[in-house]
């Protein structure tokens, strides 16, 4: 009977300590997610890094209409602002857009710039060579800031076609900005 008591005293002690660890335990496990967060590539394809792009949808889950005061229209806007954007860097840059459709799942930071951008080509996009569509991206990523900001990192996923035709909605003159 004490041998048996000793064992409960101890099977006790040891759920006190874990119960006690527990919150330190999920802080370094909340710390150690973000931090596999940070260690993707700013772009990538759909189907790449599928555990932290699991992790990076979770974190980021404030859509972009809700960025946007859940107005329908400013979200479009903005979304066709990004895609114009994308465009009229591309012809700045001569890279030739035109012909390609993707998918499309863009993460920003709080201040608006460019977290990561995921996408994946459509079935019936132009035929190219995607590293090179990567690498565009890259680019444009580290030069574009959209004029919203919010609290967290927030997303969009949408499709994308070049050309956008976006200075017919958007009523701004192609190339004006």
């Amino acid at each position: 009977m004490l041998a048996t008591l000793s064992t409960y005293s101890r099977l006790f002690a040891l759920t006190a300590v874990l119960l006690v660890a527990a919150p330190g335990v999920h802080a370094l496990e909340s710390r150690v997610s973000e931090a596999t967060v940070d260690t993707l590539p700013q772009v990538f394809m759909i189907g790449q890094n599928e555990i932290k792009y699991e992790d990076l949808v979770a974190q980021c889950s404030s859509p972009l209409l809700t960025v946007c005061q859940d107005s329908m229209d400013l979200a479009y806007r903005r979304w066709m602002g990004l895609l114009s954007d994308m465009e009229q860097y591309a012809e700045k840059s001569e890279f030739d857009i035109k012909g390609i459709k993707i998918w499309l799942n863009v993460f920003w930071n709080s201040d608006g710039s460019i977290k990561h951008l995921v996408y994946f080509p459509k079935p019936n996009s132009r035929n190219m060579d995607f590293d090179d569509l990567t690498k565009f991206m890259f680019k444009f990523v580290d030069s574009y800031v959209m004029d919203s900001n919010h609290d967290t990192c927030y997303s969009h996923y949408g499709s994308a076609t070049f050309p956008t035709f976006a200075e017919y909605y958007l009523g701004t003159p192609e190339g004006s900005k």
